[in-house]
């Protein structure tokens, strides 16, 4: 988030005016000043940094949008002008709302979609670190499974608690009780990766459970999908949805010949969200793989089919998500791209 805010004015003949007096990162548009002042506001990090201003601006009935860094960048590099400043920060972000207020995408305020994301995010970095203990362990006795349970149940780890060694050597004491220790820490993480899980599938449970409709998608998915796609209605068509998965591919034909190569851009997790359930109806689903063949036999690579098949996905995780959202008349509207 930007140490600037500014307001852009547009009146008579386009005119236009900066002026920097915040620390954070807001934007106002100002648009037909004669129907009284019509706001729009364009904040930086508006799901970031920018959050807790945002979600006070929303909360005061002002309708905010969530600028990329990289517009912002664009719109300075149309100026003449080679310095920087805070106002000239707020001139281009304003001018960004102005000039693409319909694709921006708007913030919404916060539902429970904000707290499965949060404990998705908690329980994918207690994943991480329960890996990392495992590391260490077999790092410290190589032949660990040779004479104990995995350590990927819990009766593998209270085994490695108790863990001892019939040498007398002053290393190879220190170094059972290490394992110990570290045995100790994995299963309170682990411990609290199912809990963590119990919580994500009771949430997803009450609202999100039409994306378990869609094989390869458990509870557990529905709420790191609902994490990611909420709050509220963020993309107006599956397009759009499908160009924040970075799953649209981008097309490199040449010679006459159709290709499309890998989209790397977009919303990673989401993207390796949509892969998992990929893998599992490449492997468990008629209809996938029978999809994949057609795309095969049209003369596409196999990673092409894949790809193809995440693209297809996409479209009907965007039916399942509308499912889950309430009428458009229930909630502000907030579409974005």
């Amino acid at each position: 988030m930007r140490a600037a805010a500014g307001s852009v004015a547009a009146g008579d003949g386009g005119k236009r005016r900066a002026n920097a007096r915040q620390s954070v990162c807001a934007f106002r548009v100002l648009t037909q000043p004669a129907l009284g002042e019509e706001r729009r506001w364009g904040i930086e990090g508006g799901g970031g940094y920018g959050r807790g201003l945002a979600q006070h601006l929303v909360g005061l009935g002002e309708v905010i949008y969530d600028i990329n860094p990289r517009l912002t960048a664009k719109e300075r590099r149309r100026s003449r002008r080679v310095d920087k400043s805070d106002a000239f920060d707020a001139q281009a972000v304003a001018m960004v709302v102005h000039r693409e207020e319909d694709t921006l995408p708007r913030v919404a305020a916060e539902d429970e979609t904000v707290a499965l994301d949060l404990l998705t995010a908690e329980r994918e970095d207690a994943q991480a670190e329960a890996t990392r203990l495992r590391n260490r362990l077999l790092h410290l006795d190589p032949e660990y499974h040779l004479h104990l349970p995995a350590l990927t149940s819990i009766a593998g780890v209270r085994a490695a608690e108790t863990y001892t060694t019939a040498s007398g050597s002053l290393v190879q004491q220190e170094r059972a009780a290490v394992v110990r220790r570290l045995a100790g820490r994995l299963r309170l993480v682990m411990e609290q990766v199912a809990e963590l899980g119990r919580r994500i599938e009771a949430l997803a449970q009450t609202r999100y459970a039409p994306l378990t409709r869609l094989c390869g998608v458990s509870l557990l998915t529905a709420g790191s999908l609902a994490g990611i796609l909420g709050p509220g209605r963020r993309f107006a068509s599956e397009a759009q949805l499908a160009a924040y998965a970075g799953v649209a591919p981008l097309e490199t034909s040449s010679a006459g010949r159709v290709r499309h190569r890998l989209n790397r851009g977009g919303n990673r997790r989401l993207n390796a969200i949509v892969y998992r359930i990929a893998l599992v109806q490449a492997r468990s689903s008629p209809e996938a793989r029978a999809y994949l063949a057609r795309r095969v036999a049209e003369g596409k690579t196999k990673r092409e089919a894949f790809r193809a098949l995440k693209r297809y996905l996409i479209r009907a995780i965007w039916r399942l998500w509308r499912a889950c959202l309430p009428p458009a008349g229930a909630e502000p509207a907030d579409y974005a791209a």
